[in-house]
């Protein structure tokens, strides 16, 4: 089987530490894929229209509230990755409304670089997993995370890096607001099922360390290859393929897992 932030600053990652650290993991993180699927939906979009959500999602996150990029007429994020990449969404059931996106970006030859080689490459250090020992056609890169500010807590607002995982309590049920802090979980679990689907074997992503650590607590577990440097706040870069990604998810996490990849592969399915 083959395999797949802007990610998240200290409020999200304190989230799911503290969230993820206090469960019982078997029974509670069940109840969290029970509770995930009765109020969420993970996508992919597959035509035009859906892409254009996902780029006016980054747009709000990445122009309008991090200003990373530059506030852009048609209200649309995009950059040259876009063109070699595949994209899911996370959508709010009850409201019909698009939470996040993720995107995973491939490569087909070697003038297709994934944006960790553009901008990053020096920081990976780890000579085994660097990407130029594997095919072009079996890597990929987990890029451009977004949370809409409407699932965020508005006491983490103050925070820059709330635009990238924090939830607002103020419109949702006390059951939709405990699956919430899991949506960035959910969306690695889509990139990772998309990877899986198109023959990806070696993943990379640039990420905060604290992150990192707590994604440990569900079982994701990401090889760092480097130190962190500066890239839109302190990342550094990390590595997983599918052998890793599959052997240490812990067992009540794989049940969100397999629900989350049944709603993926859907989708793929009906793009071929």
């Amino acid at each position: 089987m083959s395999w797949s932030k802007k990610l998240l600053d200290a409020p999200v990652i304190g989230q799911i530490t503290k969230r993820v650290a206090s469960m019982k993991v078997n029974h509670d993180a069940m109840n969290i894929a029970e509770h995930f699927t009765q109020f969420l939906q993970p996508e992919v979009a597959v035509n035009d229209e859906l892409r254009d959500e996902v780029f006016r999602i980054r747009h709000n996150v990445y122009c309008e509230e991090l200003a990373y990029e530059k506030i852009k007429d048609e209200g649309k994020e995009q950059d040259e990755f876009d063109a070699q990449s595949i994209f899911s969404m996370i959508k709010h059931k009850p409201s019909n409304t698009y939470t996040s996106c993720v995107r995973v970006v491939r490569s087909a030859n070697d003038l297709e670089l994934l944006p960790i080689e553009k901008y990053c490459i020096e920081s990976i250090q780890n000579k085994e997993l660097h990407p130029s020992n594997f095919p072009r056609n079996e890597i990929a890169e987990i890029s451009r995370l977004a949370v809409k500010a409407d699932f965020r807590r508005r006491k983490s607002d103050r925070f820059k890096g709330s635009a990238l995982g924090a939830i607002s309590e103020a419109s949702y049920s006390e059951t939709e607001l405990r699956c919430f802090p899991f949506i960035a979980i959910g969306l690695y679990m889509a990139a990772a099922t998309m990877s899986i689907e198109t023959g990806v074997k070696h993943v990379y992503v640039m990420m905060e360390p604290r992150l990192a650590r707590s994604m440990k607590f569900v079982g994701i577990n990401f090889i760092q290859l480097g130190e962190a440097i500066e890239y839109h706040g302190l990342r550094a870069p990390y590595y997983i393929n599918p052998t890793i990604f599959m052997e240490n998810l812990s067992p009540g996490f794989k049940c969100l897992y397999k629900a989350i990849a049944l709603d993926i592969c859907s989708h793929l399915n009906k793009d071929k």
